[in-house]
């Protein structure tokens, strides 16, 4: 036992161990490498903090009891440089394609009270070899109670719905919210609208308000005005 009483300050000279937390002597404090302090628990080293970083040993649960955030990563640097940086780093020993090497969940609960992945985004090696590295990009969500590929960035493609399922693609311009439209499940793919005239590619410069004949309506080509199609080459 140490007198501490109004002692100034409590110097354990770099003892290993010794400002102990509980009965069998497990769980201390430490300072025994220079310029850092060791937490052990359970006899294993849980945390160290040196003067620069901030090292845990194992898995780390942040709760909080309302939707402040939980996790705020900021930086003062004022240059030119990149920051904040999250690093998702796999630091493994032997390397090897397919290894998913990060991996962020998005869990929530489903009526049953059972915690459901509804989406991740993953990174997977697909070439390890030193100067032929090449990864895929992986978003999957959940669709009708089965994760789906939706959306993959490989080495040689984008590919959007990569499981086949029926999920449309869409891309919105500043006036039309179909500029771009590929129907999944009916194959049709229509560029400023939806392919809803049954054409297996459906060009809309503005609605026409025509029926389409279905024994040509491979391509259409619709105008409120006069249509045409013009084919320039070189030569």
């Amino acid at each position: 036992a140490l007198p501490i009483g109004q002692a100034a300050s409590l110097d354990l000279n770099g003892a290993s161990d010794q400002l102990i937390l509980d009965a069998d002597a497990d769980t201390t404090i430490s300072a025994d490498t220079d310029d850092q302090i060791d937490f052990k628990a359970g006899g294993t080293d849980i945390f160290q903090l040196t003067a620069t970083t901030a090292t845990f040993n194992d898995g780390v649960t942040i709760t909080t009891a309302d939707n402040t955030d939980q996790l705020t990563l900021k930086s003062t640097d004022a240059d030119a440089a990149v920051g904040p940086v999250l690093t998702l780093h796999r630091e493994s020993s032997s390397p090897a394609d397919d290894d998913i090497i990060g991996r962020i969940n998005f869990i929530g609960e489903d009526s049953g009270g059972t915690d459901t992945t509804y989406g991740r985004i993953e990174t997977v090696i697909m070439q390890e070899s030193n100067g032929s590295e090449d990864a895929t990009m992986e978003f999957r969500i959940m669709s009708g109670g089965t994760e789906r590929n939706v959306l993959e960035l490989d080495r040689t493609e984008v590919c959007i719905n990569e499981d086949s399922q029926n999920i449309n693609f869409r891309v919105e311009s500043d006036d039309n919210d179909h500029m771009l439209f590929v129907d999944a499940g009916d194959n049709r793919v229509g560029v400023g609208t939806a392919p809803d005239l049954g054409a297996g590619l459906h060009v809309r410069v503005s609605d026409s308000g025509a029926s389409v004949d279905a024994s040509y309506d491979t391509l259409v080509v619709e105008e409120s005005g006069h249509s045409g199609i013009q084919i320039l080459s070189g030569t």
